[in-house]
């Protein structure tokens, strides 16, 4: 079995809050980290009990070849693409974020607005080089494709730069 590389702390738990509980659909866990021996070598082991029904959760993931640190909020990943969350995840994922900026709160804004960027960006990494928009190949999973079916020139390099940019400014304004 190969494991998806978690290419940070910060990739790994948006991909647990993104995959809620089987059993009752919470997202609601307290994730406790570990590293573990696999056959594969080493992964990094994320355990924990749901809140909404008490069901045991457990994730594998394979480790980076090398330690990702940008010293940044927040830090998903290095140059390479994600195994975890596809393109259209990470668009959705900043949608998300960037229409829930709490107004009166300029550190949270901020905040989230950070977040916002470091996806757009984790989407472009998608982008092959000299090609201008992501391939089809980077989305699949059914919300990446709903994501991208409902509007799919938004994956063109261009506008996503514009957007990326865009959210950018905002956050130095808040």
């Amino acid at each position: 079995m190969t494991l998806l590389v978690a290419r940070t702390r910060d990739e790994a738990h948006l991909y647990l809050d993104l995959h809620p509980c089987p059993e009752c659909g919470s997202a609601e866990t307290t994730w406790e980290h570990a590293l573990v021996a696999v056959p594969e070598g080493l992964a990094a082991r994320y355990a924990g009990t749901c809140s909404g029904c008490g069901a045991e959760r457990s994730h594998l993931f394979g480790l980076p070849e090398r330690e990702v640190g940008s010293g940044r909020f927040p830090t998903f990943g290095g140059p390479e693409p994600s195994q975890l969350l596809d393109a259209g995840e990470w668009l959705w994922v900043a949608d998300l974020t960037a229409g829930n900026v709490p107004a009166s709160d300029p550190d949270a804004a901020r905040q989230a607005l950070a977040i916002a960027v470091a996806a757009v960006e984790e989407v472009v990494k998608f982008v092959p080089p000299g090609q201008e928009a992501v391939p089809a190949g980077a989305f699949w999973s059914e919300l990446g494709r709903r994501v991208r079916d409902a509007e799919p020139g938004r994956f063109q390099v261009d506008r996503l730069l514009i957007v990326r940019d865009t959210y950018r400014r905002l956050a130095d304004r808040s």
